[in-house]
């Protein structure tokens, strides 16, 4: 009984300190975001820029692929059950909602959480490791305004960015596969997405992908300044940067599909 309270005690304190240290990590990075420009104390635009053409235009052709492919195979798995009753116009409306509320945000989330996140661990990471976050430190320059504000600025900005061209690509997908395949009509394709989609499909969506950006990226930062232990130390909370990002992305996800579902 000793053994498993110390277990358990000592879990709770290793996940109590994790979030006040993620919790210090979001008051700084908010300051040298909004508070510190102001005063004067500069910010990293360049690299801001730099990042978002990283996390956003580089992962398109990879997020474009698989919600294209999603959206096929969300139009062909329904027409089975919809064909049955002589509904197959209706995939529109399945594929379009789909898209706009959960599956392109959600993918495009799960994506980039595993091409960028566990980059940023790894480069945080990294310059622990070389001390060369120490030697930021020694020269004046802030380590979370060097390197945790501009990525969480260009991350917050890519991930809906991206997720609004994966909505449109997913719903293209849909469309192939019902016209060329199933012989659902052009026209009433497009007449049955147009009505079935409304603004609140919209703004769940995007909101959702603003909060997975930030997700994505506090996670890899916070992971990035923990790593100890060499290249075994980078290597560890890269995967974990990964694994933590996606299970918080699905819990965020529940969160606001309740919240919306009420409102």
């Amino acid at each position: 009984m000793i053994v498993v309270v110390g277990r358990l005690g000592r879990w709770a304190l290793r996940q109590l300190g994790a979030v006040l240290g993620v919790s210090v990590l979001i008051v700084e990075t908010v300051y040298w975001l909004t508070v510190a420009p102001l005063k004067g104390r500069g910010f990293r635009w360049r690299s801001a820029v730099e990042h978002f053409v990283e996390y956003g235009v580089r992962s398109l052709p990879i997020v474009g692929m698989i919600c294209f492919l999603i959206g096929v195979i969300i139009a062909l798995q329904a027409s089975y059950t919809l064909d049955r009753w002589g509904a197959n116009r209706f995939i529109a409306d399945l594929v379009a909602v789909s898209a706009l509320r959960e599956l392109a945000p959600l993918m495009t989330a799960i994506l980039i959480a595993g091409r960028c996140g566990s980059a940023i661990t790894a480069e945080i990471g990294t310059m622990k490791v070389n001390e060369e976050l120490d030697a930021l430190t020694v020269m004046g320059v802030h380590p979370v305004k060097y390197l945790a504000a501009p990525k969480l600025l260009a991350m917050a900005t890519a991930v809906p960015s991206v997720t609004v061209i994966a909505m449109l690509i997913m719903i293209v997908g849909g469309w192939v596969s019902s016209v060329l395949v199933v012989g659902v009509e052009p026209e009433i394709y497009l007449a049955q997405t147009t009505g079935a989609i409304v603004e609140k499909d919209l703004v769940t969506g995007m909101v959702k992908s603003l909060f997975f950006g930030l997700v994505i990226c506090l996670v890899g930062v916070y992971r990035g300044f923990r790593v100890d232990g060499g290249a075994e130390g980078v290597g560890r909370e890269t995967t974990a940067s990964v694994v933590v990002a996606i299970f918080l992305i699905i819990v965020v996800d529940l969160v606001f599909t309740v919240l919306f579902y009420y409102l």
